[in-house]
């Protein structure tokens, strides 16, 4: 079998290196003419036609990734600009995973455990795209004044988390690696923005989320007790998924095919002049030009090439590793009694729609 979490560990570190390395290079070539905003991409299937939508309804997240990027730089209403297309924002992966089943949105942005339980569930959404690989921009902070120090000191304390989502995943990883049990710890169910307003009022003692609320719980007497990147490193992989209505994906192929294209160039932009994107950034996550560049480069940016390798979707005809990563995910939901069961692995293969970051990187 596929050791993904072995070859994860390695990967992630490497490209952790590149990154550095290249913006550690960017930063240095400061008489080079600085570079432009990508334009919106070719159609990337112009050749095979295909249907458009009228409108395009997109659930993101305000999480500093390419999907954001790309809203900012306007570049799927430069393709379409007779498509209405409709920027949805959503406080987390639950909220997403409700949309879909109403039928609010056509894609929209969910954790990896918020998309292995969908899928468990047999939500009509396949997963066509990785957002991000997820790192030190998801973290368990504790106040000064609970007294935290080590993840032994948790029993008995109130940590806020998101239920469902890829950080509630991470706590109960967290908890179970120390051997604490969770019934011991006053875990609360609370969405970021509550999450920070209940930071403010002195009434929890940490909370495990992402930025901005992250980086706002920690400008008020925070401290980092453990992050999803340490967390990665012993093998619990955890990423920021994009999830297409079933049938819209296969209604408008091509049309997804294109707004892949568009966030596969956001994610260049990022790569060629990192301090010009988190510009851009910062206009969305309502953090500084400089605090919007230090949360970026905490997630993992993919290429659509780096997308449909076997280590990530894969294509069509040779599906990658992601699909186990899910079923391993929904597995440890079931075991803390989150879900009543998973599916088998061919479920999580089935969900996979790696078409569109396969067409794309041609």
């Amino acid at each position: 079998m596929f050791n993904f979490k072995r070859l994860f560990r390695r990967h992630f570190n490497f490209l952790l290196g590149l990154l550095s390395m290249a913006l550690v290079i960017l930063l240095a070539a400061c008489t080079q003419p600085t570079a432009t905003a990508p334009e919106a991409p070719d159609d990337a299937a112009a050749a095979g036609g295909g249907a458009t939508p009228t409108e395009f309804r997109i659930g993101y997240q305000v999480i500093p990734n390419a999907e954001v990027l790309t809203k900012n730089l306007g570049l799927m209403e430069e393709k379409y600009p007779d498509v209405d297309i409709q920027w949805l924002s959503f406080d987390s992966g639950r909220d997403v995973n409700t949309a879909m089943v109403s039928g609010g949105i056509d894609v929209g942005l969910v954790g990896s455990v918020p998309a292995s339980t969908g899928i468990a569930q047999k939500l009509p959404y396949q997963v066509y795209i990785i957002h991000d690989i997820i790192g030190d921009n998801e973290a368990l902070a504790v106040t000064s004044a609970s007294g935290i120090t080590t993840m032994a000191d948790l029993p008995g304390k109130k940590i806020a988390v998101p239920f469902g989502s890829t950080t509630h995943f991470s706590l109960l990883s967290a908890l179970d690696q120390e051997g604490i049990n969770p019934t011991d710890v006053q875990i609360l169910d609370m969405q970021p923005q509550d999450m920070l307003a209940a930071w403010q009022r002195g009434d929890i003692d940490g909370g495990f989320v992402w930025h901005p609320t992250l980086s706002k719980m920690m400008e008020a007497d925070g401290n980092i007790l453990i992050t999803a990147k340490q967390l990665a490193e012993t093998g619990i992989i955890t990423a920021d998924l994009g999830v297409v209505n079933t049938d819209f994906a296969a209604q408008y192929p091509d049309f997804l095919t294109d707004y892949v294209a568009a966030i596969d160039a956001a994610v260049a932009f990022y790569r060629e002049d990192p301090t010009a994107a988190s510009e851009a950034i910062s206009e969305e996550i309502g953090l500084s030009p400089e605090e919007s560049l230090v949360v970026m480069d905490e997630l993992i940016w993919l290429s659509a090439e780096e997308q449909a390798s076997a280590d990530y979707l894969g294509t069509p005809d040779a599906p990658g590793a992601m699909a186990q990563v899910l079923k391993d995910s929904a597995e440890f939901m079931v075991e803390q009694g989150a879900i009543p069961s998973a599916p088998e692995l061919t479920a999580y293969k089935d969900a996979m729609f790696n078409k569109a970051v396969a067409d794309a990187k041609s």
